[in-house]
């Protein structure tokens, strides 16, 4: 099954409906606390084990739609033009031609995190791309089926459509339609989350590359999906007994973990540059001093810190 299947399998005959002028949407930025890293499908971005995230609630994408009477999209990031021809485009565009018949779109996308900076600025991308497009097109697609199509442009997408933690359920169907996000619990009060920036340049190696190649010739990949397995039901278990220890503590492991997968690839892949070590390194001090605080990790160089808010 292609991504185009899998669209027309959950629109029907509302795939057909018109665009209506204008509308605006917002998708928050999540972080993975068990991470997803592999796909067992690139075309559908199905993944090799299940993942679990927090929003970010005032962090995300803002996506305006507009139909336009041009022969070509036009697209706004940030402010400034985006050439058609860049590969951001292209992506967007590609992503756009599955669901639209003949009609061209100003889309104007404000982002309030750095984007491909390892800040999921992708996911949150996406997730509003597809709520303006139900928006758009008046289709009222329940936030599983948004899910559902949100995963196509990027998997970890279908995670921003709620606000508190979320399940990513892997799935095992070949068509991917058990493959999407759920809300697991709407939020823990005291908890906070983050964002340590040490660069918003945008990364040198797309998650997409890494992933593949981490899967290709990392010898340690094999023992990933069980240390998720295992990561997963701890971070359930303290998010519903607010253990914060316990979630912090294998939200860390579970992070330098993936990354180690990474660094043990052919050639390897370090996202982590000194600085991101000497920040690592002052957390781990902090707490050698009492103070109860830990730091999660993705595809970049910054670092996501968890506490609470005493």
């Amino acid at each position: 099954m292609n991504k185009r299947e899998v669209v027309q399998a959950i629109l029907g005959s509302r795939i057909h409906h018109a665009p209506t002028i204008e509308t605006t949407v917002f998708a928050p930025t999540n972080i993975a606390l068990c991470k997803y890293w592999g796909k067992r499908d690139q075309e559908l971005n199905l993944p090799v084990t299940s993942s679990l995230s927090i929003s970010l609630d005032d962090k995300g994408a803002y996506t305006t739609f507009s139909v336009i009477e041009k022969e070509e999209d036009e697209i706004i990031l940030n402010d400034a033009p985006v050439l058609l021809s860049s590969s951001f485009a292209k992506r967007l565009i590609n992503f756009l031609n599955l669901f639209r018949n003949k009609e061209r779109f100003k889309i104007i996308l404000k982002s309030t995190i750095p984007i491909a900076a390892g800040l999921a600025s992708s996911a949150a991308g996406f997730a509003s791309i597809v709520k303006g497009l139900d928006a758009l097109y008046d289709w009222k697609l329940s936030l599983t089926e948004l899910s559902l199509l949100a995963r196509l442009g990027s998997g970890s997408a279908c995670r921003s459509l709620w606000s508190g933690f979320v399940l990513w359920n892997k799935g095992e169907r070949e068509d991917g339609m058990d493959s999407y996000a759920e809300l697991f619990h709407p939020h823990w009060e005291k908890l906070r989350v983050k964002i340590l920036m040490v660069s918003e340049s945008e990364k040198s190696l797309s998650s997409r590359e890494a992933m593949q190649r981490t899967i290709e010739t990392s010898k340690l990949y094999s023992k990933w999906p069980n240390k998720v397995q295992d990561d997963l039901e701890k971070i359930k278990h303290a998010i519903l007994t607010n253990d914060f220890k316990l979630l912090g503590e294998t939200a860390e492991s579970n992070a330098l973990f993936m990354h180690e997968t990474m660094k043990n690839a052919h050639p390897p892949i370090e996202y982590s540059s000194e600085k991101t070590y000497a920040l690592m390194q002052r957390v781990w001090d902090l707490r050698n001093q009492g103070v109860s605080i830990y730091f999660t990790q993705d595809a970049g160089p910054n670092l996501k810190l968890l506490y609470l808010d005493n």
